[in-house]
Parts: structure tokens; C-alpha cells; sequence
């Protein structure tokens, strides 16, 4: 076996490898870059190198450093992860070339299958359904709209290089193709270094599932079941899972036999995934093949109990696969949730900077329940706007999948993150829905359930009545606190119970509380709720059983209120006794600002290109500029007709949250 190997990537993905390569009693070297400097990868490496600056064109997508540090280490193998050059077919040539080895397919496969337009065509000739389009490269608007309309809209534009949602633009009318193909191409060539695009017909509300296979150097191949990957936004997996709550064995096991013709046909060995769309007939379509390891590959481990990492490293070092197609079983239910940094309520947008707090739920592994949290930041670090904003892939088993989503809930109540924007309010309002419990999903989920974006959650009569009375006995808790200090009061003359008023979701209601010695009580209104919590003043969550319904909720206490989080739902709660609630009613709305007249950045990002100048009479819909945040490119368009007084900033700029992009007359 490999002595050595070094991880060509960063953060969760590279303490994924490290961790599965360490339990094999390999070394690993890692690489890192300025924004990594002091990530996790790199201290749990057992050695760390040093390749070059942020942006990942000069670190993680450098060829010849990640050759070089491989050398300089003596590092006899180099698993790519996923992302970066884990599909870049130069790169495993050279690291073949160096006598040195690719912990992944040949590179032969990665050139057959990392082209999207080769890939379809060899898939048609291996007997796989593939979606109806343009099997070539779109040169120019001209050649686009031609086959856009040929094809009919709505189209699909994707960069030929890469996948992962990058450079994948849907295209619904001829008004839209020039920016779609403008702007495909652009992410195209910054996440994969090849701008090189084609347009296939876009299948409106089909299902995502993809096959994951295993194959060894010697002709042997199995695929390891399905995963659902239908919960998508800007073309992003948000949440996935295995198996996929709409095939059956037939449909699953002809999916299966074609992801395996096709990886057979290009002589494919290591862990791919084969991605199909499905629609509601249950007809199927080739999209594409991911020669590497997948992100949501965990919840097919979790299935399966089979390491994906351990598998092809062993592959990569020349063993043979030990595993017949009939000896694969499929156990249970996984799901694996995307934690993001990103903002929910601001239409998702990235969000950077230090995390002040970063608690990850308690993981856990036994026969009955799985917690496993794939993760690469640490409490302090920095989400930097370099790289991918994945914080980290929360998964869960159970035996059902009713039982890996109520875990999957419970886990991600105490998954505590503070310093920048993170997506699990939304990812709690997915749990909750209806129709993703019942299964029925497709890729237009989010859009369908979301049409105005995400704006919280609304609660239940019960739960609204329980979170005020936990708002209000945490409260009263503090102010008996605050009594006692510096010997304020005697402990027999404190007064254990409490009356207040509470503006909660803008109503007011009545609370009164009794403390008890264990068992607690609550009236809210008319209503007495009893219940048990260990929770003191110090505690950011507040977990509490009613009547052996235990709920958790997060409390943050700020001078306005204190915000109450709690599985999708937000609000700052002010509680206060019965004459500061008179004060009320004189106190002022604020005033709203007014930012009509500006364009402000909503995110941090790099502005990509500025399409007006300064004294530019602009119409509504007009292409103003573009900024790219976090490997994704963001366009912004004038919502009403009007003038441009003044530009701010210049192509190439960085820009903060509010930066002043433009000014109108």
C-alpha cells in the first residue's frame, strides 16, 4: 500500500481523505494556500505545504506546484477530491508522466467523460438515454440561438468542461440567450479553466438521481445504488439523499446496468456517478459523468457501509475490487444537508467572514442512528470569497426515512453558527414541507415552494405558544440572576414567579410563569404549558421537554429583543412588564432609508464587468454589471427606466456588503 499521499484540495473534502487515508496508516501531505494558511486540513495533515496565494489559479488549480509539492514530500499518490483539478485531464497526465499516481480514473476516461458533448455521444453509442440537443460546441450568439430555437426553448446552456452547476444557465426565451451564453461562459472558464459551452433541451421538473460506481483496473464494476439529488437552487444540491424515495428495483437496477455499460465503455476505474434525469413517467436521460468522488457521496457510505475513499485509493494502488453486484445492499435511509454560508433571507446571498461560533451538532454512530458532519472550519476561522461556501455536509441515518429526517432535524436544532449568514433556517423549512416528507420533489422544488424566496417559516398555535413561554422563562431566569448580584437580594426573598407581556410575531400575549423544583409552568393567555429544562443563562439553546415533546430553540438576548430561531421560523421577541408595554404604542417606526437611487453590492464579491458609464440612459431590465462571489457570478439588471449620475467602481474591483456600485439621477 502507499506509503504517502498528498490531498490536492481544501477544507471538508481534504479532512474527508485525510481521515480515511490516515486510518489506513498512510501519511498525508497537504497543500494550502494564503486563506488556508491555518484551515483544519492543514493541522490535521502530517505535513502541510505551502502553494501560492488565494485566488485558486495560483494554488489549488496550479498543475506544476501540486506536481512539485508532491515531489518535494515524496508523496507517491495525489487524490484530488472534488472541485479544482479533480476532472482536469492535463493534470492526471503529468502526475502519470511523473511515474507518480492519480487516485482516480486514467485519463483517458477523464477526457471521454469530462467533455460533456464527447460524453453524450459515447453514451448513445453504449445504449444510454440521453437528453434531445446539440452534441457540439456553441461558437458563437449566432450558432446559439439558431439551436435554441431549433431545439425550442426552454434550453439549457452547459460549459462542456465541468459540472457542479457551474457554467449552467437556463434559458427560457431568445431575449435571455446573449447574457445566459455570456455568462456560462465566464463561469466556464473561471471554475475550469475552458469556456467551451453546448445547449440541450431543458426538461422542465424532472427528478436528479444519479448512480455512484465502483470499478477496478482489471474490468470489474458495480454500481452502489442511487441517490436523489433533486432539492437544488442556481443548479446547487442542497439536499440529497439515498435511496431515492421514487424508484423501484426494476427502474433502479436498468439505471444501474446503463451507469455501468457506460463506465465499462471508456475502461473507467475508481468512483464515478452517472447523473440522469428522470421525469414523472419514469423515463430517464443521460446527463453527464463525474469522474471523481461526488460531494453527497457520504449518504451512499452511509447505505452501503462501504468507504468510498479507502476504495479508491486501494483501487488507484492496483488491488482488485472485492465486491460482486449482488453483494451490494442497500440498508436504511441516509440524507446529507449542505450547510452554506450564505443568507436565506436575502435571496441566499454569500456571506463572509469570521465565524464567532461554530458548534456542529453531536455526531453519533450506532445500529439505530447515524449523526455525521463532514467538516472543514473551525470556531475563529474565515469564510473567505476564494472558494466554494460550504461550511460543511450534514448527514443522517435511519432505518426509515421518516426516522433519518426527524434525525436530521434534532441535528440541525443544535448546529450553533454565529459571524455570518448560514442557510438552516431554509434547510429546516425543507424538512417541514409536506410534500418533500411525502417525497414528492423535483429539481423545480425550491422554485415552486419559494417563488418569492425564502422568508421564514410561520408556526403552529403550539409552537408559537411554546416558544413564548420558553422567551419568557428564560427571561425571568436572567432577571432573577440579575437580582441576586453583589447580594442585591437574599435567596428567600427572590420571587420564583414572574408575570409579563410579550410581542411576539407583532401580537402581544400574557404570560405567567411558576418555577418548580424540576417540572415548570407557563400560562400564555389562557393556555398552562408544563415543562422540563436544564437551561441556565449562558446557554445559546434552550432545550425543553413538553409532555415528552422535547423542542430546541436558539436565543439570542440583544438590546431591541431577543431573537428567537427555531426550525425555520425568526423573530425578535420583546418582553417586558405591563407599563413598559404602554410605553409602546409611543414608540416610532423607524424610517425607511431610501436606496432607490443606488446600486448597492448585496455580497462581497469581485465586480466581473460594469456594462453602463457614467451620464448612460438605461431601460428597464438593462444589464447594469456582474459580480462574482464565491466562484459564481451574480448579474445585476436596472429595475426601472432612468439615468446613470455616476460610477463608482471599475471592473476588477473588490467590493464589501453596500458598496455603492452606482448612482442614478
Amino acid at each position: 500500500m502507499f506509503k504517502k499521499i498528498l490531498v490536492a484540495n481544501r477544507g471538508e473534502i481534504a479532512c474527508r481523505v485525510i481521515k480515511s487515508a490516515q486510518d489506513m496508516g498512510i501519511k498525508v501531505v497537504a497543500v494550502y494556500s494564503d486563506a488556508d494558511r491555518y484551515s483544519p486540513h492543514t493541522l490535521m495533515a502530517d505535513e502541510a505545504i505551502y502553494i501560492g496565494e488565494s485566488p485558486a489559479q495560483s494554488s489549488y488549480l496550479d498543475k506544476e506546484k501540486i506536481i512539485s509539492a508532491m515531489k518535494q514530500t515524496g508523496a507517491e499518490a495525489v487524490h484530488p477530491g472534488y472541485g479544482f483539478l479533480s476532472e482536469n485531464s492535463d493534470f492526471a497526465r503529468e502526475v502519470e508522466k511523473n511515474n507518480l499516481v492519480f487516485i482516480g480514473p486514467p485519463s483517458s476516461a477523464i477526457d471521454s467523460m469530462g467533455d460533456k458533448i464527447s460524453s453524450k455521444k459515447i453514451a448513445e453509442e453504449a445504449g444510454v438515454s440521453i437528453v434531445p440537443g446539440f452534441l457540439g460546441e456553441i461558437s458563437d450568439e449566432n450558432q446559439a440561438e439558431k439551436i435554441a430555437k431549433d431545439i425550442g426553448f426552454p434550453v439549457l446552456i452547459k460549459a462542456s468542461a465541468g459540472g457542479g452547476g457551474k457554467g449552467m444557465r437556463i434559458v427560457s426565451s431568445e431575449s435571455e440567450l446573449k447574457q445566459g451564453l455570456i455568462s456560462s461562459q465566464n463561469e466556464a472558464e473561471k471554475s475550469f479553466g475552458d469556456k467551451r459551452v453546448f445547449i440541450e433541451k431543458y426538461i422542465s421538473n424532472p427528478r436528479h438521481i444519479e448512480i455512484q460506481v465502483l470499478a477496478d483496473k482489471f474490468g470489474n464494476c458495480v454500481y452502489l445504488g442511487e441517490r436523489e439529488c433533486s432539492i437544488q437552487r442556481r443548479n446547487q444540491k442542497v439536499i440529497e439523499e439515498a435511496p431515492s424515495p421514487f424508484l423501484d428495483n426494476q427502474l433502479r437496477m436498468k439505471m444501474g446496468d446503463q451507469a455501468v455499460s457506460l463506465a465499462k465503455a471508456v475502461n473507467y476505474c475508481s468512483a464515478g456517478t452517472v447523473e440522469f434525469i428522470v421525469d414523472g413517467d419514469k423515463n430517464f436521460y443521460f446527463l453527464e459523468m463525474n469522474t471523481r468522488l461526488q460531494v453527497e457521496h457520504p449518504v451512499t457510505e452511509l447505505v452501503t457501509g462501504l468507504d468510498l475513499v479507502e476504495l479508491m485509493i486501494k483501487v488507484a494502488y492496483g488491488e482488485r475490487l472485492n465486491l460482486m453486484q449482488d453483494e451490494v445492499k442497500l440498508k436504511g435511509w441516509a440524507l446529507e444537508s449542505r450547510i452554506y454560508a450564505e443568507d436565506p433571507y436575502r435571496n441566499f446571498l454569500p456571506s463572509t467572514g469570521r465565524l464567532t461560533k461554530f458548534r456542529p451538532p453531536q455526531v453519533s454512530d450506532d445500529e439505530e442512528k447515524v449523526i455525521r458532519n463532514d467538516c472543514g472550519v473551525i470556531e475563529g476561522g474565515e469564510i473567505s470569497i476564494y472558494y466554494d461556501p460550504m461550511i460543511s455536509k450534514l448527514c443522517s441515518w435511519g432505518k426509515t426515512r421518516e426516522q433519518a429526517i426527524c434525525y436530521m432535524q434534532e441535528a440541525l436544532d443544535n448546529y450553533q453558527i454565529e459571524g455570518i449568514g448560514q442557510n438552516i433556517p431554509f434547510l429546516h423549512s425543507v424538512y417541514r414541507n409536506i410534500d418533500f416528507r411525502e417525497g414528492k420533489i423535483s429539481t423545480a422544488f425550491i422554485e415552486e415552494n419559494y417563488p418569492e424566496g425564502f422568508k421564514g417559516e410561520t408556526l403552529s398555535e403550539e409552537e408559537r405558544n411554546q416558544l413564548a413561554a420558553l422567551v419568557g422563562f428564560a427571561q425571568h431566569i436572567k432577571n432573577i440572576r440579575n437580582q441576586t448580584i453583589s447580594g442585591r437580594m437574599n435567596t428567600s426573598e427572590r420571587n420564583t414567579d414572574g408575570e409579563y407581556f410579550i410581542k411576539f410575531e407583532d401580537r402581544w400575549v400574557a404570560i405567567k410563569i411558576q418555577i418548580g423544583d424540576h417540572e415548570h409552568t407557563v400560562i400564555v393567555d389562557d393556555t398552562q404549558l408544563k415543562f422540563v429544562t436544564s437551561w441556565k443563562p449562558s446557554d445559546a439553546l434552550i432545550s425543553a421537554s413538553f409532555n415528552k415533546k422535547n423542542i430546541v430553540a436558539n436565543l439570542r438576548f440583544q438590546d431591541e429583543g431577543i431573537t428567537v430561531e427555531y426550525r425555520g421560523f425568526l423573530d425578535t421577541v420583546v418582553v417586558c412588564n405591563e407599563t413598559e408595554k404602554e410605553l409602546f404604542k409611543f414608540i416610532k417606526e423607524p424610517e425607511a432609508i431610501d436606496t432607490s437611487k443606488f446600486l448597492l453590492c448585496p455580497m462581497p464579491g469581485l465586480l466581473v464587468s460594469m456594462s453602463v458609464k457614467d451620464g448612460d440612459f438605461i431601460e428597464e431590465g438593462q444589464i447594469l454589471c456582474s459580480v462574482e462571489a464565491m466562484k459564481m457570478e451574480n448579474v445585476f439588471r436596472a429595475e426601472k427606466k432612468g439615468k446613470v449620475k455616476k460610477v463608482n467602481v471599475a471592473a476588477g474591483d473588490s467590493l464589501a456588503v453596500d458598496d455603492v456600485i452606482i448612482e442614478f439621477e
